[in-house]
């Protein structure tokens, strides 16, 4: 190039990009985007179809006992045999727990380990997003996604009811009864659940966590419970053991705050154990929800 020839220069390209000029969505309005996201995501609304098997198989899982169990109510009380339904409402989500556990064990890896794998959390956070509105929304996400699980089969079993001209004042009081257990069940299974699926960025591996997490915790301690209260002369011992495993820890609470009967071999022995239960369950909750908190103000974007 000789020194009378000028110097090449840069050139900008105006290949079609329009800033974005309209109105910016506030934090809160950021947050519930995420909640639905992730809450459609769970069920698979939005993805391939073999991402819909699991959740709806365990939809169709859970809405089949009910849907026998109202049956039963309407044909047993044509025939007069029959003045009250033949599972109560607060031990469905015990008696289905398996289905659950499974749902659980799949939906919580959905949720968060994908967006450790794939690094998606700066896209999130490159709004006015925080770290805890994040955690907030998949947390609120997988806890509706569970009482979905649970309430609509309850809500079946209750038309089923009504159907079959059971008293409808008990029949009430005993479904917000299963309602309120549902709201327990949701919360705390999110909460562990969410928080084993965000230590590893390996769905596979979240999910063998959550299951040893609830079903493996769940066979031991109803096992414990039964050995112990055939086998010692203080039997009401065996209900402390129900502190130790997410579902009879729940199931306790519902048998101290609702009268339920236990869907395990021993439910809290007393009345202070019962409280001790209800203690032992917010404590779970808030430890949980904390420790997702430093889990992802550790994360790096």
């Amino acid at each position: 190039m000789s020194q009378s020839e000028p110097a090449p220069t840069g050139v900008i390209h105006d290949i079609g990009y329009r800033g974005y000029g309209g109105t910016r969505l506030s934090r809160r309005r950021i947050g519930f985007g995420l909640y639905t996201h992730t809450l459609r995501g769970i069920f698979g609304l939005g993805r391939a179809a073999k991402s819909k098997v699991v959740p709806f198989g365990m939809v169709i899982v859970m809405l089949l006992p009910a849907v026998i169990l109202a049956v039963i109510s309407v044909v047993g009380a044509s025939q007069g045999g029959l003045t009250e339904p033949v599972l109560p409402y607060t031990r469905f989500a015990m008696v289905t727990q398996a289905a659950i556990a499974i749902f659980v064990a799949v939906a919580a890896p959905q949720a968060v380990s994908l967006d450790l794998r794939f690094h998606t959390l700066p896209l999130y956070l490159s709004r006015p997003l925080e770290r805890v509105d994040y955690v907030r929304a998949k947390l609120a996400a997988l806890a509706t996604a569970v009482f979905l699980l649970i309430a609509v089969p309850l809500l079946v079993m209750y038309l089923g009811a009504l159907a079959a001209e059971f008293d409808a004042g008990t029949q009430t009081v005993g479904f917000l009864k299963g309602l309120g257990g549902a709201v327990m069940f949701a919360v705390v299974l999110a909460c562990v659940s969410l928080l084993i699926a965000s230590l590893t960025s390996r769905r596979g591996f979240g999910i063998a966590g959550i299951i040893t997490a609830l079903v493996f915790t769940y066979a031991t301690v109803t096992s414990l419970e039964a050995l112990v209260a055939s086998g010692s002369a203080n039997s009401s011992s065996a209900g402390w053991i129900g502190l130790f495993s997410p579902m009879t820890l729940v199931d306790g609470v519902q048998v101290w705050a609702f009268g339920a009967e236990p869907s395990s071999p021993a439910g809290p022995p007393s009345d202070t154990a019962g409280l001790v239960f209800l203690v032992v369950l917010l404590l779970l909750v808030v430890v949980c929800y904390w420790a997702l908190v430093r889990r992802y103000r550790k994360v790096k974007i």
